[in-house]
């Protein structure tokens, strides 16, 4: 039903646009400039290990998952405690937002009614593995995450066990637990291959 406008109403009036002023660009922030160089400077070092670490540690999606790791240290730049530990804080973003990823991917595929057989490569996956280091990357899949991620800290970053506990969450026993148990499956796998 349509109704009908009152013709002893007058028309409202539309007030007039005020003209478009140019916005004013503030005049950089010191704190600001310096969190641009210094998210900057990380991004150039440390990118492709980083994108190589979320690839070891079974992210489907690698370079997104690094993405959201500088965009959130980019967030926080101004709480860091100490500059140099970015680098860390980075890491550790990294193997948390894989594990993240990993985690919501399982609960998503026990709730498909179709799951998919085999998850495609990305053709970034694929370039940055050569072809002797796709036997380890499969074998490495096969290992529980907690291992997996602590093997890949320890002999593929170099990490001390006090760094790793750090990055994981866990403690220095439990590093040691993950990578023995790790090594112990992925001799294990590896020998199974042969």
């Amino acid at each position: 039903m349509r109704r009908r406008q009152n013709p002893t109403l007058p028309p409202v009036p539309v007030p007039a646009a005020a003209p478009a002023e140019p916005l004013a660009v503030p005049a950089g922030d010191p704190a600001d400039l310096e969190r641009e160089a210094g998210v900057a400077h990380l991004f150039e070092l440390h990118y492709s290990s980083m994108l190589r670490l979320a690839v070891l540690l079974g992210a489907d999606d690698p370079e997104n998952v690094v993405a959201e790791a500088y965009y959130q240290i980019y967030r926080k730049w101004r709480r860091l405690r100490d500059v140099a530990a970015a680098e860390a804080y980075l890491r550790s973003t990294v193997c948390n937002l894989t594990r993240m990823r990993i985690r919501h991917l399982q609960v998503a595929r026990r709730h498909t009614e179709h799951p998919s057989e085999e998850l495609a490569v990305s053709a970034e996956n694929a370039a940055l593995l050569r072809d002797d280091q796709r036997v380890l990357i499969d074998a490495l899949q096969q290992l529980p995450a907690r291992q997996r991620e602590a093997l890949v800290l320890r002999h593929w970053l170099g990490l001390k066990e006090s760094e790793i506990a750090a990055v994981m969450g866990i403690s220095g026993g439990s590093v040691k637990t993950h990578t023995a148990r790790g090594i112990a499956a992925l001799t294990q796998v590896m020998e199974a291959r042969r």
